[in-house]
Formats: structure tokens, sequence, C-alpha cells
């Protein structure tokens, strides 16, 4: 059954064997890369639908092809985590990057996909130029019928002038919203460095204060010591003049009795 749904789609959904799903539990590097390779693939079909699990099962299947066996809901916990862990190195500053292996697979991710929002930007301002072209094209042909059906002068002039304005402001609308969205994406990526920094910083300041109280504590435990070191001593010499002291009067009781 399974092998019948596989040939009529390829992406069909094939159950592993109970024997591979045992000796496997753990992700391997091999199987891990092969992931993102595929989600990188997918991914831009992943940003364009809401409705995703048909191409978590895709995922499944084609990780299937490459003798990997994983479910689609694996897949797609397996791709959070990744996530999730990309998003706490990227917080991060230093050499903490290379302790993540799979850091430059999905930084190469997400910055396709940051190119493909700015071309898509781009591809709709030129869009907008593409339509200002036929506004005018329009505007020349009616301009000509005009001219053809004897209208006045005047009357093509206004009409004209109110066109170009017209055209004028909706081409400087496009042009406004274009430039919003980039200001709105710097914004973001500015706040979200400021709130890198501030974190570090309070990491910072919490590891220094928690430095100094060690040290603080390590310093009174010295004191205490030295302290009690000094009794002990204190006692002990006291003990010995005790003892030094009795001894002395039992030689002198003694030497007493045999004189």
């Amino acid at each position: 059954m399974d092998l019948h749904r596989q040939r009529l789609n390829p992406y069909a959904q094939v159950n592993p064997p109970p024997e591979i799903v045992e000796r496997f539990p753990q992700w391997t590097h091999d199987e891990t890369r092969e992931l993102l390779a595929i989600r990188a693939q997918l991914d831009r079909s992943f940003t364009e639908t809401k409705r995703n699990k048909p191409l978590w099962e895709a995922t499944s299947s084609m990780l299937q092809q490459k003798g990997f066996f994983r479910t689609p809901d694996q897949c797609k916990s397996k791709w959070k985590n990744l996530v999730t862990r990309f998003k706490g190195i990227e917080s991060a500053e230093g050499e903490i990057g290379k302790q993540f292996p799979f850091y430059e697979e999905m930084r190469r991710i997400f910055s396709d996909r940051m190119e493909r929002l700015i071309v898509f930007e781009k591809e709709k301002g030129k869009a907008v130029q593409v339509r200002v072209k036929e506004w005018e094209e329009e505007a020349e042909e009616e301009e000509e019928e005009e001219e053809e059906e004897g209208k006045a002068e005047e009357s093509k002039k206004r009409r004209k002038v109110t066109r170009k304005k017209n055209l004028e402001e909706e081409v400087k609308d496009a042009l406004r919203e274009f430039m919003r969205r980039q200001l709105e994406m710097e914004a973001r990526w500015a706040e979200a460095a400021e709130a890198r920094e501030v974190e570090r910083r309070a990491r910072e300041e919490e590891w220094r204060r928690v430095m100094e109280s060690l040290q603080e504590e390590r310093m009174e435990m010295e004191k205490r010591w030295r302290e009690r070191e000094e009794e002990r001593r204190a006692r002990e010499e006291a003990r010995s003049e005790r003892r030094h002291a009795l001894v002395m009067a039992l030689l002198d009781k003694l030497s007493q009795k045999f004189l």
C-alpha cells in the first residue's frame, strides 16, 4: 500500500521500518544537514502559505529518499529546535557561534529569506512603474481621441494636468510605502541589535555582582577561620601553661618530701 502511494505521489509519507526507528532515535549531523538542505529548498513555499502540513510531509518524504526515516512532526519539531538555538546564538557575541555546527546553514536560510523580501519590494516598485507607464500610454491615447473628436484645447489641458497630478500622487504614495517598509525593517533590526546589547550588558553586570559577592564571602570565611585559629592557639597555650605549672608544683612537692 505504501509503495503504491509513493508511485502515485513522490512526496507520499512512507512508514519507516520499526527497527530503523529504534536504531536511530537521535538526529545525526548528516541527517540534520539533509533536513536543512530540504528546508532551504522549500523555504519560499513555507513563507508563502499558512497551511504547511503538506510541506512537512514532503520534507519527510524527501528525507526518506535520502535514507533517513523521520515523520513530519519530527521534522517540524527539529526545525523549531534549530531556530530556537540559532536565535539564541544570534543574541550572543564572540566565538559562541562556532559551538553551533549548523550556524552557517541557518544563517544562509534566513539571509536568503531576507533577500527574497527585498527583491519582492523592489519588484513591487517596478510593477508600479509599469502601471504608471500604462497609464501614461492610456492618457496619450485618450488625448489623441480627444483631438480627433475635436474637443476644446482647454478641456484637454485640464484633464491632462489632473491626470498627471493623480499619477504623480500615486507614484509618490507607492514610493512612500516602499520607503516606510524599508525603514520599518531597518528599525526592527536596530531594535534587535540594541536589545541584544542591553541583554549582554545586563548579563555582564549580573556576573560582576555575583563574583564580587563570592569574593566578599570568601574573605569573610577566611577572616572567621583566622579568628577561630587564633582562639584555638590561645586555648592551647593556656592549657600548656597550666599543665607546666601543675608539673612544676608536683616536682616541688616530691623534692620537699624526699628532703
